[in-house]
C-alpha cells in the first residue's frame, strides 16, 4: 500500500518561516525582525536573543539536538559545523539547551582550509559566518538526527566574501537600487522592492548503487572515463517525457516530500532525453533562497538516491555519447507589490517600460557576455556546452518572432506600431478545442532566450550553485539600467529621450539576437562575423573576471572588489586543475590495475585457444582466434603507451606551480593523453569477454535502472 501524505499539511513544516516566525514571536519582535527582512536594516541583539531563543524551543519540538551555520563556501558545496544546544553541566547534573543571539547571528568556523584564492595566508585561520535572515532557517532530518540549520554569509577575517551568498546578496541589493530608480522615471511610487526571482531546472542521472560503486570513475570524478556505447542509446527519443518506472517513480515521492517539508516547492519532474536521466524543477522563488533551494535539492537527490539502492550523479557528462545535465535557470525581476517587470503585456510595442528593459538587458549581456560565459564554465560544464545537446558556447540571446519583429521596427523606422498576434491553432479533430497559439516558438538551441516573461539562461551546470551566473545578471542589469537612468533623469523631454534611447540600445547591439539554429556550423561563422565570443573551455573563459571592464562594474555595485574577483580567478583555476589531476590519476589507476590486467586475462586464454585449435586441427582453422588475437594485443600496447604518456604529464603538471600555467597543462596535455588512453580502451571493451571485463558497462548503467 502505497503511503499517504497531504502535501498542503506537511509543506514546509520543518521551516522556520513566516507563519512559524508570526505565530511564536511577539508582535514587537515580529515587526522587527520583518523590517530587518524587507528593509535591509541591521538586527539588534535584544530582538535576535528572543528570536533565537523561539527558534530552538521550535527546533527542539522537532528533535533537534543541534545547530549549524549552513554557509556555501567556494567549494561548490555546502559546509557546516554542528554544536549542541545544551549548555555547562548544573551542580544538580542536568544540563540547560540555551541558543542566543549572539549564537545566532554570528558563528565562527575554521576558515584555513576553504579556498581563498591568495586573500588570506592558510595561517590565518580565521572566518565569519553571518546570518542571513533573508532566508527562512529549516530543520533537516537524517541519520544524525534533527538539525537547525541556518543559513548564513561566510567571510574572512578583514571581510572579504570567502562564499557565493554575500556577492548573490550584494547584486540583488543593486538591482533593487537600480530597478527602483527606472520604475520612478515611469511614474511608478508605489513599489519599494525590486527582487530578482529563479527558478533552476535541474537535471539529474540515476544509476544502481552497486554497479556505481563497482566504477571507480564514478566514485571519484562523477563520471565515467572508459565506456563504449551500448548498441542502443538515445536515437530513438523515446526515453524523453517516458512513462516513469515505479523504481524511479518511488525515488521521485520520496524526494518531493524530503523538499517539500523543507518549504522547497518542487513542481514538474520527468524523464529527462538520456537514458537514466531525470529532471526536477521547482516553482520560482526569491534569488537568494532560490539559490539555498537548489543546494538543498541537490543534496536532497543524492541523499534519497541511497535509499533506493542507487546513486544520483549530477556531473555535467556522466556517460559519454548520450546527453548531458545542465541546470536552466529562469530569471525574472519582480516588484513588491506584484509587478513583473518582464512582462510584455498584450501589446509589447506600446509597452515603453517593458522595451526600454528589454534593451537594457540586450545592452548588458552584449558588453558582458564573456562574464555571462565564465560564470557558467567548469571542468564538466566544458564536455557538454556547443555538443549538439547544450547551447553553443556563443552567448546569444532569443527574442521570438514577436519581439524581433518590434526590434526591427525600432531599428528601421525608429517607432514600432504593432505586435504580432498568436492565431488559433486548429487541430482538425472536433473533440479536441481550439486555443491560441503564442506569437512566439521556443528555441531550444540558445543559450539565454526570453519565455514569454523571463530570460531563461540554459548554460548552468548541472553541477554548479546557481549563485555565479545569478549575481552576474542582477549585476550587468543593474549597471545597464544604472547607464539608462543617468541618462533619462537628466532629460528635458522624457517621452523623446526614451524613445531615442531604446531605439539606440536596439540598434546597437542588435548583433547579440539571434533566433536561428544555434547548433549550426552556420551559426558559429554567423557569430564570428558579427564579433561575438566563442569561449571554448573554462581555462579561456576565466580571464573576463578581472578585465577592467569587470573589476569597474562589480566595484561600482560593490559585489566584488578587484581582489575578491582575483581570488575567484585563482581558485577557478585551482579547480580545473584539481579536477583534471584527479580524473587523470583514476585512469591511471583503472587501467593499470583493472583493465590492462584483465585484458592480458583474455589475451592468454585467447593465446591458450589459438594453441589449442592448431593442436586440435591447423592454423588455418586458428585464422579467427590469431586475428583476434593480433587485434587485441595491438590495442593493449596503444593502451600501454598511452598510459605511460598519461603518468609522465601528470607528474609534469603536477610539479607546475598552481594557478592558470598548470590549468592550460591540465586542459592541453593531460586532457588530450586521457583522450588517448581512453580511445584503444573503448574499443577493447567491444572485444574483450564481458565475464573478463572489470567493470559495469555503459548498458548496464544506464539501461538496468
Amino acid at each position: 500500500m502505497s503511503e499517504y501524505f497531504s502535501v498542503s499539511e506537511i509543506f514546509g513544516e520543518n521551516v522556520f518561516n513566516d507563519a512559524v516566525m508570526q505565530e511564536r514571536l511577539p508582535k514587537k519582535v515580529y515587526k522587527k525582525l520583518k523590517q530587518v527582512i524587507e528593509e535591509d536594516r541591521e538586527m539588534d541583539l535584544e530582538t535576535a536573543d528572543v528570536v533565537a531563543h523561539e527558534m530552538k524551543e521550535w527546533a527542539i519540538e522537532k528533535g533537534a539536538t543541534h545547530y549549524t551555520h549552513w554557509f556555501q563556501p567556494l567549494t561548490g558545496v555546502t559546509a557546516e559545523k554542528h554544536d549542541s544546544f545544551i549548555t555547562a553541566p548544573m551542580p544538580s547534573g542536568k544540563v540547560l539547551m540555551s541558543f542566543s543571539g549572539k549564537e545566532l547571528i554570528k558563528g565562527e568556523p575554521d576558515a584555513s582550509s576553504f579556498p581563498s584564492g591568495g586573500l588570506r595566508a592558510t595561517f590565518e585561520a580565521r572566518g565569519y559566518t553571518a546570518w542571513d535572515c533573508t532566508s527562512p532557517a529549516f530543520v533537516r532530518q537524517d541519520a544524525a538526527g534533527a538539525t537547525l540549520c541556518i543559513p548564513t554569509a561566510f567571510c574572512s577575517y578583514t571581510g572579504e566574501a570567502l562564499d557565493q551568498k554575500t556577492p548573490l546578496l550584494r547584486s540583488m541589493e543593486a538591482i533593487n537600487e537600480q530597478s527602483l530608480r527606472l520604475l520612478r522615471l515611469f511614474g511608478n511610487t508605489t513599489s519599494k522592492k525590486v527582487t530578482p526571482s529563479v527558478g533552476p531546472e535541474q537535471e539529474y542521472f540515476l544509476v544502481d548503487r552497486e554497479k556505481y560503486l563497482k566504477r571507480k570513475d564514478l566514485i571519484f570524478t562523477g563520471r565515467t572515463l572508459f565506456g563504449a556505447m551500448p548498441p542502443k542509446g538515445q536515437e530513438m527519443d523515446d526515453h524523453y517525457f517516458g512513462a516513469i518506472r515505479e523504481r524511479i517513480a518511488a525515488y521521485m515521492k520520496d524526494v518531493n516530500k524530503e523538499l517539500w517539508k523543507l518549504g522547497v516547492s518542487a513542481k514538474t519532474q520527468h524523464n529527462e532525453v538520456a537514458p537514466a536521466q531525470h529532471e526536477l524543477a521547482p516553482i520560482y522563488a526569491e534569488a537568494n533562497i532560490a539559490v539555498d533551494h537548489n543546494q538543498l535539492v541537490m543534496e536532497t537527490l543524492k541523499k534519497v538516491a541511497g535509499r533506493h539502492g542507487m546513486h544520483c550523479l549530477l556531473h555535467e557528462k556522466p556517460f559519454a555519447g548520450v546527453n548531458g545535465s545542465g541546470k536552466h535557470n529562469n530569471w525574472s525581476i519582480t516588484t513588491d507589490d506584484g509587478i513583473n517587470m518582464l512582462e510584455p503585456g498584450k501589446t509589447p510595442h506600446e509597452n515603453i517600460q517593458f522595451l526600454l528593459i528589454l534593451t537594457c538587458i540586450l545592452k548588458a549581456v552584449d558588453k558582458h557576455a564573456d562574464l555571462l560565459r565564465e560564470s557558467a564554465a567548469d571542468a564538466g560544464n566544458d564536455h557538454r556546452l556547443g555538443a549538439n545537446e547544450a547551447p553553443p558556447a556563443i552567448i546569444s540571446v532569443f527574442l521570438g518572432e514577436q519581439l524581433q519583429d518590434v526590434m526591427s521596427q525600432l531599428i528601421s523606422t525608429g517607432e514600432a506600431t504593432r505586435s504580432l498576434k498568436g492565431e488559433v491553432l486548429q487541430t482538425g479533430v472536433k473533440s479536441l478545442p481550439d486555443f491560441m497559439k503564442d506569437a512566439t516558438d521556443r528555441n531550444r538551441t540558445s543559450p539565454f532566450a526570453f519565455t514569454g516573461n523571463k530570460f531563461e539562461f540554459r548554460m548552468v551546470g548541472s553541477n554548479d550553485s546557481i549563485a555565479a551566473p545569478n549575481v552576474v545578471l542582477n549585476s550587468i542589469v543593474a549597471e545597464a539600467f544604472s547607464d539608462a537612468c543617468d541618462i533619462l533623469e537628466q532629460a528635458a523631454d522624457f517621452d523623446e529621450a526614451v524613445h531615442d534611447l531604446i531605439k539606440e540600445q536596439a540598434t546597437a547591439h542588435q548583433r547579440i539576437v539571434f533566433n536561428g539554429n544555434g547548433y549550426s556550423d552556420e551559426w558559429i561563422e554567423e557569430a564570428e562575423r558579427r564579433g561575438l565570443l566563442n569561449i571554448k573551455n573554462m581555462v579561456d573563459a576565466v580571464p573576463a573576471l578581472t578585465t577592467e571592464k569587470a573589476v569597474t562594474l562589480f566595484e561600482k555595485f560593490n559585489v566584488f572588489t578587484r581582489a575578491e574577483l582575483e581570488s575567484r580567478g585563482e581558485i577557478l583555476y585551482e579547480n580545473y586543475a584539481k579536477a583534471i589531476n584527479i580524473e587523470a590519476r583514476t585512469m591511471i589507476d583503472m587501467a593499470g590495475k583493472q583493465i590492462i590486467p584483465a585484458v592480458i586475462k583474455y589475451t592468454t586464454v585467447l593465446a591458450n585457444s589459438v594453441n589449442a585449435v592448431k593442436a586440435a586441427a591447423n592454423e588455418e582453422v586458428a585464422a579467427v582466434q590469431t586475428e583476434l588475437l593480433r587485434e587485441v594485443s595491438s590495442l593493449l600496447s596503444e593502451a600501454q603507451d598511452a598510459l605511460k604518456k598519461l603518468v609522465d604529464i601528470t607528474e609534469k603538471a603536477s610539479a607546475m606551480p598552481e594557478g592558470r600555467e598548470r590549468a592550460i597543462c591540465c586542459r592541453d596535455e593531460v586532457k588530450t593523453t586521457m583522450d588517448a588512453l581512453r580511445a584503444p580502451i573503448d574499443r577493447l571493451e567491444m572485444i574483450v569477454d564481458k565475464e573478463m571485463w572489470p567493470m559495469p558497462s555503459y548498458g548496464d548503467l544506464i539501461f538496468e535502472v
